[in-house]
Parts: C-alpha cells; sequence; structure tokens
C-alpha cells in the first residue's frame, strides 16, 4: 500500500515550515502571529465585495414626507 505524503505547513507570514502541534500553530512564532494580527488591524486584509452584493449594502433613500413603511404622512 502507498504511503501517504506528510502536508507540509508554512508559517502565513514568512513561509517557514511549521507543525499542527507547535503552541504558534499556524504561525512559526509569537512574532509571526504579531504581524498577522497587525495586518488584520490596519486593515491589510480585505474582504472584496463584488457586483451584486454591493447593491444589496447600500441604504434605501426616504424621501421627506414619507415614512419607513411606506405609508404617506
Amino acid at each position: 500500500m502507498p504511503r501517504k505524503a506528510a502536508l507540509k505547513l508554512r508559517c502565513p507570514i514568512c513561509k517557514k515550515a511549521v507543525k499542527g502541534t507547535d503552541s504558534d500553530f499556524p504561525f512559526c512564532s509569537d512574532r509571526c502571529r504579531e504581524i498577522d494580527l497587525g495586518k488584520w488591524a490596519s486593515g491589510g486584509y480585505v474582504i472584496p465585495v463584488v457586483g451584486d452584493d454591493l447593491e444589496e449594502l447600500e441604504m434605501p433613500s426616504i424621501s421627506p414626507g414619507h415614512s419607513s413603511d411606506g405609508s404617506d404622512e
């Protein structure tokens, strides 16, 4: 029976090899963990919004004299 290849895991910051059992997993060190946290905090990582999703996020405008339930005041 063929032996399965071991999964090679790498630190997402410096690409150094890491083990799943390491205390800083998935990072190789506390330094790389801090760098990653800084990227999140500064907006370095973003989830893109595409096409139709953007339209759903926009707030509908309410013209003066109309209530939010659609009935006229």
